[in-house]
């Protein structure tokens, strides 16, 4: 008869006692953690609660909107007082900082734009002669000449005189290499009324003779119509005294203004 084998035993603890030692571990750690926790510092862990909710824009409480605003939701909503809750982070502050600083850079560029127009037609009014006729100006939009009013038409007419026909002509040269910009001229007269003639106003002598020169700078050069504009300004833009014949000859003018590329026309 055969005889049953000797089983025997396998080295080392039972497996019962590996799970039992494993599951005594995680007991202990889970206590560690317990006791941990209960001695946790509450000005730690608000300081760090705060830091998290700053840097990844999380707002306490999970669900709570500001002020009695509603809680965004798939951009549907607004919040009501997104306006306070920007300026309380400081962001509102920098975010105007940066866009006066925008700005003061424009107008600046816009400056230079004309300074360096004004040098290039100020060198072209010297080779041609005429200092003593053209005045030129310029601000962060345009570069303005003016002509005296005398120089171009006689009291109370917007007929070209003839000498002034050769001063326009060099003028037009002069526009002419900024045909890509606008350009806008304006009639100015003194304060005195019109008594008699076709005019019934300084308001229409003014846009008559505004528009004698527009006239004879198309019929005269290659500006686009469509980029010359003509206004007439009356007796009511003065930069001279109207109470002295010498203030009312120079309030009696016609301005040619050259806007830059940076302009906002």
């Amino acid at each position: 008869m055969a005889k049953k084998k000797e089983e025997v035993a396998a080295p080392g603890s039972p497996a019962w006692m590996a799970t039992f030692s494993d599951l005594m571990n995680l007991l202990l750690c889970f206590f560690v953690l317990l006791f941990s926790m209960s001695t946790v510092d509450a000005q730690k862990f608000e300081e760090v609660a705060a830091s998290f909710a700053q840097t990844f824009s999380v707002f306490t409480a999970g669900a709570t909107a500001i002020g009695d605003g509603l809680l965004i939701s798939n951009g549907v909503s607004q919040l009501n007082q997104l306006d306070d809750y920007i300026n309380s982070t400081g962001k509102a502050e920098e975010t105007d900082r940066v866009i006066t600083d925008a700005l003061e850079e424009v107008a600046e560029q816009k400056m230079a734009a004309s300074e360096e127009m004004a040098e290039k037609v100020g060198e072209a009014i010297s080779e041609a002669g005429m200092e003593d006729l053209i005045e030129m100006e310029y601000t962060s939009q345009y570069v303005q000449l003016t002509l005296n009013g005398s120089l171009l038409f006689e009291s109370g007419s917007a007929e070209l005189n003839e000498e002034a026909l050769a001063v326009l002509a060099q003028v037009g040269v002069i526009l002419e290499r900024y045909s890509e910009s606008i350009i806008e001229i304006e009639g100015h007269t003194d304060s005195v009324p019109i008594t008699g003639g076709i005019y019934p106003s300084n308001n229409e002598l003014s846009d008559a003779r505004a528009l004698a020169v527009f006239y004879f700078l198309i019929e005269n050069t290659n500006l686009d119509p469509a980029m010359v504009k003509h206004s007439g300004c009356g007796e009511y833009c003065p930069i001279a005294d109207n109470s002295t014949p010498e203030g009312r000859a120079i309030n009696r003018r016609v301005e040619i203004k050259i806007y830059n590329s940076l302009s906002d026309y």
